[in-house]
């Protein structure tokens, strides 16, 4: 019994920390995240709290308000939360394959299965909605991945549906913000045993990166680019 009591002590501090944490990066991003989560309860409550005096009933109302009001703020700190950590990623490499990590259930997703001399990549998620190839860096420069990309997945797997979204803030392309909704929006074509074919037959013919960790710094002056832009 103590031991229990001991670990859930110890999950509610971890958790207590965590949102700690989160607030910090949070407000360095947001520095006025404190007054609008404030401003956020205080309204909230005070208009149930008025409204209890309006209709003789101050306590239930003031109680209602208060659930009502922590709700509210924990809505708006964690949309706020969201939008810091995206602004903190965005430009970064491999920001989006950070997405897809939580992408959510139903989706197998492989990073960096395409790469360049100048570490743009392609990463690739396989759910119902087919392949769907996921651009990150120069978009003149991951054209050609991404149709390389395409051409491999039609010759393996002529009857998957292949989706290609790249990342950025450009014309056409996807904010790495909205990478998730919009990846949820596509159409569901496949069902689950179509789906677990296509990640064997991809998992068959293997990935560019699959025994290779991504790069940290430039790449070394000796190391040769073969012809398409690819390292094997």
């Amino acid at each position: 019994m103590a031991r229990k009591a001991n670990a859930e002590t110890a999950a509610t501090t971890g958790r207590l920390k965590q949102i700690a944490l989160t607030y910090k990066m949070t407000r360095k991003a947001d520095p006025k995240v404190g007054l609008i989560l404030a401003a956020v309860g205080i309204i909230t409550f005070g208009v149930f709290l008025g409204i209890g005096f309006l209709i003789d009933h101050p306590v239930y109302l003031g109680i209602l308000g208060f659930l009502v009001a922590f709700l509210a703020t924990a809505i708006v700190f964690g949309r706020r939360a969201e939008r810091a950590a995206f602004g903190q990623m965005e430009g970064q490499p491999g920001a989006a394959a950070a997405v897809l990590d939580n992408v959510g259930r139903g989706w197998s997703t492989t990073p960096a299965v395409a790469m360049n001399r100048s570490q743009d990549l392609v990463h690739r998620a396989v759910g119902k909605a087919g392949v769907v190839l996921i651009a990150e860096g120069n978009a003149n420069r991951v054209k050609p991945l991404l149709a390389a990309e395409k051409r491999k997945l039609a010759r393996i797997m002529p009857d998957v549906p292949v989706h290609d979204f790249i990342v950025g803030n450009g014309e056409g392309q996807v904010p790495l913000k909205k990478l998730r909704t919009t990846m949820l929006k596509l159409p569901r074509v496949l069902s689950g045993p179509q789906v677990t074919q296509a990640n064997d037959k991809l998992r068959a013919m293997g990935d560019l990166m699959s025994n290779m960790p991504l790069p940290k710094g430039p790449m070394p002056k000796g190391m040769r680019m073969p012809r398409g832009g690819k390292m094997r």
